[in-house]
């Protein structure tokens, strides 16, 4: 006799789906538009999955959630104007109970733990293969939490050895939210003008934020701190 493969409790859920012929209804937040309609065209060929809107921006995320009530929502760390680790904090303000997503190119290592702090669920990478992407999608709809096993394994190795739980490392704990995301930019090589495009702020704004990572990392000049953001960044890469 044949023996069958072991059923996870993603494909009881699945099942569960297909034969109820209900979807869960998914919202879509990226401010790249042919990632939005990439994605959502393969969540649209699951059985048990739809996407019932897309954002593009925080106030759109949020007007669209108090309008479609989705069942889920992906988000990604870099939006225009707020990034996404405050909309996960407004969003879990005023819907404490959605699942929420995050769906980023940004490493795990510098995000996951701050997107789970904020309010997600689960974190994942956008280079990840499809069935993972679906995969997560369906443990946070289940009420799980996910993350990579290899950065499950780092934040289980950070607990038992009575670290603070970051797996970012101290340069990044010193910063906010946005400040590390200029700290990338800046490695990343992008001056001040093109990070007030891609995040939607002033220049005045982007380098007050400079300033105040320049002085929270002991930095004298702005030339210092971009050649220690590139070697950092470099870094960052697994």
């Amino acid at each position: 006799m044949k023996r069958q493969p072991a059923k996870t409790a993603a494909d009881g859920m699945h099942a569960h789906a297909e034969s109820s012929g209900h979807k869960r209804r998914i919202l879509i937040v990226d401010d790249h538009p042919l990632f939005r309609h990439g994605i959502g065209d393969l969540i649209n060929a699951e059985t048990d999955l739809e996407v019932c809107g897309e954002a593009d921006n925080a106030p759109s995320a949020l007007e669209s959630i108090r309008s479609l009530e989705p069942d889920l929502v992906t988000i990604d760390i870099s939006l225009r104007g707020a990034n996404g680790i405050e909309l996960l904090k407004s969003i879990k303000a005023e819907h404490p109970r959605l699942p929420l997503l995050v769906l980023s190119m940004h490493d795990e290592n510098l995000y996951a733990l701050r997107s789970l702090r904020a309010g997600a669920r689960g974190y994942i990478m956008k280079q990840e293969a499809l069935d993972r992407v679906m995969n997560a999608i369906r443990h946070v709809l289940k009420g799980d939490l996910y993350v990579s096993p290899s950065m499950s394994g780092r934040m289980i190795e950070e607990f038992v050895q009575g670290g603070s739980g970051s797996t970012s490392g101290s340069i990044a704990d010193k910063l906010t939210d946005r400040e590390l995301e200029i700290l990338q930019l800046i490695g990343q090589g992008h001056g001040v003008q093109q990070i007030a495009r891609e995040l939607n702020l002033s220049a005045k704004t982007v380098e007050t934020h400079r300033a105040h990572v320049k002085e929270k990392l002991n930095f004298q000049t702005a030339r210092e701190l971009a050649r220690f953001a590139v070697q950092w960044v470099d870094q960052q890469v697994v």
